[in-house]
């Protein structure tokens, strides 16, 4: 990718990090082959008595092991008036327990020569840790001392209020283009959840109490809503034994009900306008409503999107910024999401090219999607890409841990590790013209003008 000024390769940045789906590149002729023989990702799974969910890889290639806890909880389960509170769970919940000390967490990582992380969305909750195989009993215990005996206390809550502000200010309001999601979720959705961000609104943070944190807590921090991934260089009999010491004693929660409203179809464009202080050069989005992730149908988007923007020789990029010169950067994102994805295609002008100009010249590609059948050449191009991103999200155990988890709580079925490129491989030309056509039309979207604030 070409870095041709800074605050463009920004905006790319917050693309790749959105994208729930990989960015794919072209596969080379041995990793083509290669895939075609991949090795099947083996794994074990059953649920314990109070309802967790446990899966169980063994890779003695290295000694190393993962243990990483999946819990069905995001930003979409908040109530209105306290958005943020998933996120802010992942902070929270690495501030000490009973047993460990207050910030004696990251310590115990490190000096057991292990690292860890979480992550938030919309949609899940995950928390990891990567260590040495001779200490996987330390990772359960620590997995299982979060779940069971959090310490959530006042002080706690005001140190992590302060982290949450700060990263909200690096990552959201002083990054270019940081918002641009956010403006294109609050219009696209009026009323499922997916209409509020991630990190939530700082005065919901400020309000909440300390019982809003503990019943936050108390109802999605249970067993029962928990997926526990033991990946990597594992005596299985001996971690199915330590896993129900650690975690079988732990309380079933009540089941979780979610119940959330459906959107309304979108019938006529919708136009709108956002501003942000951090840019100089403006954007122009056309975002559309898709279905869930689930579903085909997101797949074969998954394809159009690689289609149309990934690499320098994909249509818009060719077109636009080689060819034409009248972009900066341009490109396709499959937002794709438990209930909803969005569809965003986008455009960053160069020099004086007005908005409505770049976005009349994107939607003339995906006319020709519409219409014509994709050149086989470009056809089997896609399959090597998606062949190439196979193989390669099952080359590392950590990816392996959390593709596990993510297949089995948002798509419901573990075994998609192995055959989710099958689906990729039945997808037709035909297909992905109809599903251009059926989702990507002019009086079901949002265009967006992205403007520097003055």
């Amino acid at each position: 990718m070409t870095q041709r000024e800074r605050r463009t390769n920004e905006f790319l940045s917050i693309k790749t990090h959105l994208m729930k789906r990989r960015i794919f590149t072209l596969a080379s002729v041995f990793l083509l082959a290669f895939s075609s023989t991949a090795q099947k990702v083996d794994f074990e799974e059953y649920d314990l008595d109070n309802g967790m969910h446990v899966i169980l890889h063994q890779d003695t290639s290295a000694p190393v092991v993962i243990i990483s806890t999946f819990y069905h909880v995001g930003a979409k389960d908040e109530q209105p008036d306290r958005t943020g509170m998933a996120h802010f769970f992942e902070h929270l919940l690495f501030e000490g327990t009973k047993n460990i000390k207050r910030g004696q967490w990251d310590k115990i990582v490190s000096s057991a020569g292990g690292s860890g992380n979480a992550t938030t969305d919309d949609d899940r909750t995950y928390y990891y840790e990567v260590f040495p195989s001779n200490q996987v009993a330390t990772g359960l215990w620590l997995e299982s001392e979060r779940l069971l005996h959090p310490v959530i206390e006042q002080k706690g809550v005001d140190t992590q209020n302060e982290v949450v502000k700060e990263e909200k200010r690096l990552r959201v309001d002083n990054q270019p283009y940081g918002r641009f999601l956010e403006f294109v979720k609050l219009n696209m959705f009026k009323k499922h959840p997916y209409k509020g961000t991630t990190i939530g609104k700082m005065e919901h943070l400020d309000a909440a109490t300390l019982d809003d944190f503990l019943a936050f807590n108390k109802k999605y921090y249970v067993p029962n809503n928990g997926t526990l991934v033991v990946a990597g260089d594992i005596n299985k009999k001996e971690v199915k034994k330590m896993i129900e010491d650690y975690f079988g004693p732990i309380p079933r929660g009540k089941d979780i009900v979610r119940n959330f409203p459906k959107e309304d179809p979108i019938t006529e464009t919708i136009k709108a306008k956002a501003y942000d202080p951090n840019i100089q050069i403006p954007a122009i989005m056309a975002a559309y409503r898709t279905p869930s992730m689930k579903t085909r149908d997101a797949r074969v988007l998954d394809m159009i999107s690689s289609y149309l923007s990934t690499g320098r020789s994909s249509v818009l990029y060719k077109k636009l910024v080689d060819q034409k010169k009248m972009a900066l950067q341009t490109g396709a994102i499959n937002f794709s999401q438990e209930d909803y994805g969005l569809y965003i295609l986008f455009g960053l002008p160069q020099g004086k090219t007005p908005l409505d100009t770049l976005i009349k010249e994107i939607d003339d590609e995906v006319v020709k999607l519409q219409t014509d059948l994709i050149s086989e050449k470009d056809y089997q191009k896609l399959q090597n890409q998606f062949e190439n991103n196979f193989v390669n999200s099952n080359s590392s155990v950590e990816g392996i841990a959390s593709s596990l988890a993510t297949y089995h709580v948002l798509y419901g079925n573990t075994n998609l590790i192995n055959t989710e490129i099958d689906i990729y491989r039945s997808i037709t030309r035909e297909e992905i013209r109809e599903v251009a056509k059926k989702y990507l039309q002019p009086n079901q979207r949002l265009i967006l003008e992205y403007l520097p604030k003055k």
